[in-house]
This record gives structure tokens, C-alpha cells and sequence, in this order.
């Protein structure tokens, strides 16, 4: 399948941008975000009316919140990413679990899987980190049988997460020629890269809460666990760090929902549900 979106750009060094992200990810301890992110992973596997026995593949599992949620339902699932320290966490998580899960080192712009080899493949704020949007797109769809369905649950470009990713682009630039992760988060992207080949797309704007004591909090948090927010200070000079965090601190009050005594960000996501026609 070709879904190429935009053949008058250059292709960037795919290669290069993904040794980087790898490292961004490994980076911190995503586990102790991506766990707070399990209502995500359950609400989709009721979206994709997930049943028992059904082969599940699970894209960019990162710690593994939709493994879980599927491994819950009696699913075959097999859990991928190309971070292999991420998936030793969604390991743990299903195993103190007592539940069971497969597991492969896996880049979603190359899955090592047959032709129609699954019945729904699935990713949560994962697949749409990768660089190459159209071949992992592309990849999806490969994988899956005829009449099978995929699940999503993107950022949207409006959404907390959103504004969160141009505030740190403000301070450090992506690589060059690689579109935003929150396009994913676009009716018409999924529209784009899915249509001709869905029998019908559903999509649902929902909301993540993001629950801390402060902004404070919230940041020292992602500060300290998240690989793209620890990597973006990392890179900045102590004036670059001040300013900063205080573009974020700024965004977190102006979205902050709750009270002087506490931290309530709705963060927008999109749920997506293709069938494949």
C-alpha cells in the first residue's frame, strides 16, 4: 500500500530520527506516566469491541496500558515496541497481573507480522510517534485481516498534549521535514491515511484528566519521568530551562480546571475505530 502523504518533501533520515527517539523514550522512567493512562487503554478496547481469543496487536505498547486491557479480555495479544525497556515494564504489569501477553521488539513502520495476521490492531499515544506517519499507517493495515478493526487513542493537535508539544518546540526543534504526532489527532489525517481502505471510521474527541497537587508538581513529574519533557531541559542552557518552565507552568495554570489546592488538565485524545473493508 501506498500512502504516501507529501511527495515533493525530501524523505528525512528516518534511521537517525529513530536511534534518537529511542533514546528520548529509554530516557527517565515512562512507566510511571504511561501507567496513570490505563482508563485510556480500557475505554478503547470497549470502542473496538474486543472479544476473547481474538488476535490483538498491540503498536508502540510503550508500558503496555492496551496489552493490559486486552490480556483483561482474554485476548491473544502480542505487545510490540521498539524500546525493548518499555516493554520489560508492560511485561511486569501483565504478569503481576497473572494474565498473559507475547511480546516482540517491533519498529511500527516495519512489524515482522504476515499479511492479515490479526483481528484488531490497536496503539494508545503510541504509533503516533512515528516518524515515517504514512508507511506506519501503511504497516497497520498490512497486518490486519480483512474486516478486522484498528484502535487508536491520538493527541489531539488542540489538546493539552498538543499545546504542550509547541510550547517545548518553541524552546527545541524537532528534526527537520518530520510532521507533528498530534496530526494523528485530526479527523481528516486518519480520514487521509485510512478511508480507502476502511469499510467505516469512527472517531470520538474524549478526555484524559491529568490529577497532580500543582503545576509544580505536574512538571517536576514529567521533569523527572518523561523522556521528550526530561530530553527538551536537558538540552536548553539554565536561562533556556527558566524560560521553559515557565511557558509550561503558564500553559498548565491557563488549562487547569481544579482549585488552588489542586491540578485537574483535561488533555483532548481522539479514539479512533476503522474497520477494514
Amino acid at each position: 500500500m501506498n500512502l504516501a502523504l507529501d511527495p515533493q518533501t525530501a524523505a528525512p533520515d528516518y534511521t537517525a530520527i529513530k536511534q534518537r527517539q529511542q533514546t528520548v523514550w529509554s530516557s527517565g522512567d515512562y512507566a510511571m506516566i504511561g501507567t496513570r493512562l490505563q482508563i485510556v487503554g480500557e475505554l478503547l478496547a470497549e470502542a473496538v469491541d474486543l472479544r476473547a481469543d481474538e488476535r490483538v496487536l498491540d503498536v508502540a505498547a510503550g508500558t503496555g496500558h492496551m496489552t493490559l486491557a486486552a490480556a483483561r479480555r482474554f485476548a491473544k495479544v502480542t505487545s510490540t515496541d521498539y524500546v525493548p525497556e518499555l516493554l520489560d515494564k508492560a511485561r511486569a504489569r501483565v504478569a503481576a497481573d497473572s494474565l498473559e501477553a507475547e511480546y516482540r521488539v517491533a519498529d511500527a513502520e516495519k512489524l515482522p507480522f504476515a499479511d492479515g495476521e490479526f483481528d484488531v490492531v490497536v496503539s494508545t499515544f503510541g504509533v503516533m510517534f512515528a516518524p515515517d506517519q504514512a508507511r506506519a499507517a501503511s504497516e497497520m493495515l498490512r497486518a490486519l485481516r480483512p474486516g478486522g478493526r484498528i484502535g487508536l487513542a491520538n493527541w489531539t493537535p488542540q489538546g493539552f498534549i498538543g499545546q504542550l508539544f509547541k510550547v517545548q518546540s518553541s524552546h527545541v526543534a524537532p528534526p527537520p521535514g518530520v510532521p507533528s504526532p498530534v496530526k494523528w489527532g485530526d479527523e481528516s489525517f486518519i480520514e487521509q491515511c485510512f478511508g480507502p481502505h476502511a469499510a467505516q471510521i469512527r472517531c470520538e474527541r474524549r478526555d484524559f484528566m491529568y490529577r497532580f497537587r500543582s503545576p509544580q508538581h505536574w512538571l517536576q513529574v514529567f521533569r523527572d519521568y518523561y523522556g521528550p519533557t526530561l530530553k527538551a531541559f536537558a538540552t536548553l542552557d539554565e536561562s533556556g530551562k527558566r524560560a521553559l518552565e515557565k511557558d509550561i507552568l503558564d500553559l498548565l495554570s491557563r488549562m487547569n480546571i481544579g482549585d488552588a489546592q489542586s491540578l485537574v488538565v483535561p488533555a483532548e485524545y481522539l479514539e479512533i475505530v476503522v474497520t477494514k473493508r
